[in-house]
């Protein structure tokens, strides 16, 4: 017999990390190859992990709830063979999962003392955070595999406000010693810190997909400097255009001709004007995207999810209306599959859907912008000649990353978007 590892795999492009939101299998049951062991959600998709051997599940290594990081080993499989069963035993005092939860980070005053075998190994992006926060890592226990230090631990501690530092002394805490130590934990989830529960609140559990959105969230918070602008757009002709086709268009169709087809298209042609918005932050260098793909967001009760139109800019405003049409669908079906949100290169936001007149989205890192398209309202504009007219006006609020973009690419890059959709009519705009 042998004891082979299932290991958290990559979910999608970008993913780094996955929650177990459901254990499909428990210890002693019989799998087959490609059998789902897990449902997993990231911020991209929820999936199953499916089994890379035929065999008996041995050891669940994660429990229900537990987030981990690509790579790591989820589960055990006793396969048939002849390579010998490997015992694998835990250092006496590594934290486990069981003790340390992935939504808990420990800081001390004093090294951690870690065991023999758990050399003290970081990655570049943990490195890189300690650095520039000042926190001592001999100082931190992680909750990575086999106690390693990952960088979700980090921003945990950089959000708390209590930086681990060397020289840091603390005053005493009920004991007498000079240096106690502190530990920063996770709220309980029945009832978070500094949040009293009185009699009729309601107590809503952290789903797998909210957590995954919320560190995503975090992460483009902590890394990207968001800088935002805003335009406003006069639609008057768009919309007059659009109404007079709607009808007919569903009838012949099938589906509706909405406004946000014709927003997005405006972006794509946009996008390959102005080349740089469709870029990303590598590090140390700044990736320009040939594609051009166009994340939409679309959400459920409880959860967001952000497929991709591949290809945009290929795409008349009848296919990607028909594209959004058929992805939101899927979204709120649950049929909505991996690769269909992978390769995003810049977000539009249907924002006005729900009446929001001005917002500041958050960047679908590592994308390099979001464009939340707001609600179209009647407003008296001025026209030329001094004239007061109701026009159908729509504001175009722009968030972008300002280690990639500056002001002047963003403004003329929303400048020819506008334009675009200024000029929208029946005679010079073909939907097809």
């Amino acid at each position: 017999m042998a004891l082979e590892q299932i290991k958290m795999p990559q979910l999608g492009e970008s993913v780094t990390e996955g929650t177990i939101e459901k254990w499909l299998v428990k210890p002693g049951d019989h799998v087959n190859k490609y059998d789902a062991l897990a449902e997993v959600n990231t911020d991209k998709v929820t999936a199953e992990v499916p089994s890379s051997f035929t065999g008996v599940i041995k050891e669940l290594i994660a429990n229900e709830g537990d987030t981990l990081a690509v790579g790591e080993v989820v589960c055990t499989i006793e396969t048939e063979g002849g390579a010998t069963e490997e015992v694998v035993e835990a250092a006496p005092e590594q934290p486990t999962a069981e003790t340390v939860k992935p939504t808990e980070v420990q800081k001390h005053t004093t090294p951690v003392n870690r065991e023999k075998g758990a050399k003290a190994r970081y990655s570049p992006a943990v490195l890189k955070l300690s650095q520039e926060h000042g926190i001592d890592l001999t100082l931190v226990n992680g909750t990575g595999n086999e106690g390693r230090i990952t960088r979700k631990d980090l921003l945990k501690i950089i959000e708390s406000g209590e930086i681990p530092v060397a020289t840091q002394a603390e005053p005493k805490v009920e004991q007498a010693q000079a240096t106690p130590q502190a530990q920063i934990t996770a709220a309980p989830k029945a009832a978070p810190v500094n949040v009293p529960v009185a009699v009729g609140d309601i107590e809503i559990p952290i789903t797998g997909v909210r957590k995954a959105i919320a560190a995503n969230m975090l992460r483009s918070k902590h890394e990207a400097p968001h800088a935002w602008t805003m335009i406003e757009v006069d639609v008057t002709s768009l919309v007059q255009y659009r109404d007079s086709l709607k009808t007919e268009f569903k009838a012949k169709e099938g589906f509706n001709l909405t406004y946000f087809a014709f927003f997005v298209k405006a972006v794509a042609q946009a996008l390959k004007e102005f080349p740089m918005m469709n870029s990303m932050w590598a590090g140390d260098k700044i990736i320009q995207k040939k594609d051009i793909n166009i994340s939409i967001a679309v959400a459920t009760e409880d959860a967001l999810f952000v497929p991709v139109i591949k290809n945009a800019d290929e795409k008349t405003i009848k296919g990607i209306g028909r594209e959004v049409n058929e992805l939101a669908a899927k979204v709120r079906s649950g049929k909505l599959k991996s690769d269909e949100m992978q390769g995003g290169t810049f977000t539009v936001n249907n924002t006005g859907s729900f009446g929001s007149v001005q917002s500041m989205g958050i960047i679908n890192y590592p994308q390099a912008a979001i464009l939340q398209v707001e609600s179209i309202v009647k407003r008296p504009v001025i026209m030329d000649g001094g004239m007061i007219a109701a026009r159908d006006m729509v504001n175009l609020c722009l968030s972008l990353d300002h280690r990639v973009l500056d002001g002047l690419v963003a403004g003329r890059f929303l400048a020819r978007v506008k334009e675009i959709l200024e000029n929208i009519t029946k005679e010079n705009t073909s939907i097809y």
